[in-house]
């Protein structure tokens, strides 16, 4: 019977450490959460239908055990939440690495590193057309990239790529579990006919790609209306 709650505990465990924080009065992150909703709800409905898409094909699913068993079309209202309270976490971790850390990455090591992801994305995107995760999420981070790069050039993607590292590290926990570490089965599972096949632990090496997409268009949104605002932070 507790196993199908496993989900929706990833999900509660994921916000509510991230969420009591965010009242820490020396950097009040709950004082940005009007910059925030939208800058979760806009990516969390394209992922949703993205993800609903890859759910009815058969690119991955769910596995029931694991699951309160309401849906949200195709979808577990579990995976719906991870739309919310991952973005919520990881914008929260971006906030706090770069209130902590004052090291930045210049930019020519950031347009480096962009320049090697989209190269890297395209390539290996190429190469396996036909091969649904891998082909649409590495070719949209790419694009993503590109956009960063050449035409909104904006300048907090060296925060983020040094935010993400820190990032990467609950992301593997989280993604870990769901991918079956330290559990008897899979909550989600993964056609492997559909993706490269690498796995790290029990997590598809794209699922990493994945992640980025989505956070940094949490970031970038966040960021955007913040300098809309006129509240853009230092750099």
């Amino acid at each position: 019977m507790k196993d199908k709650f496993v989900y929706l505990a990833i999900d509660f465990f994921s916000i509510i450490f991230p969420f009591i924080f965010s009242f820490y009065p020396k950097h009040n992150f709950s004082k940005k959460w009007r910059y925030l909703w939208l800058a979760i709800l806009i990516p969390a409905l394209f992922f949703i239908v993205w993800d609903e898409w890859f759910t009815q094909i058969g690119v991955w699913g769910f596995t029931p055990r694991y699951l309160t068993g309401i849906n949200l079309g195709s979808l577990p209202l579990e995976e719906v939440l991870f739309f919310i309270c991952i973005p919520y976490a990881c914008v929260f971790t971006y906030e706090a690495v770069n209130y902590l850390i004052t090291w930045r990455l210049n930019e020519k090591y950031t347009n480096l590193i962009t320049d090697l992801l989209m190269f890297a994305m395209l390539l290996v995107g190429g190469i396996n057309i036909g091969r649904w995760y891998t082909t649409v999420t590495f070719i949209l981070l790419a694009i993503f990239l590109a956009l960063h790069r050449w035409v909104w050039k904006t300048n907090y993607l060296g925060k983020f790529y040094v935010a993400f590292l820190f990032i990467l590290i609950p992301f593997f926990i989280t993604n870990g579990i769901l991918t079956g570490t330290g559990i008897e089965e899979q909550v989600v599972w993964y056609n492997n006919a559909e993706n490269l096949g690498i796995r790290m632990g029990t997590i598809p090496v794209e699922d990493t790609f994945y992640g980025m997409l989505l956070l940094m268009m949490n970031v970038s949104l966040f960021e955007y209306l913040q300098k809309k605002k006129g509240h853009m932070a230092p750099s």
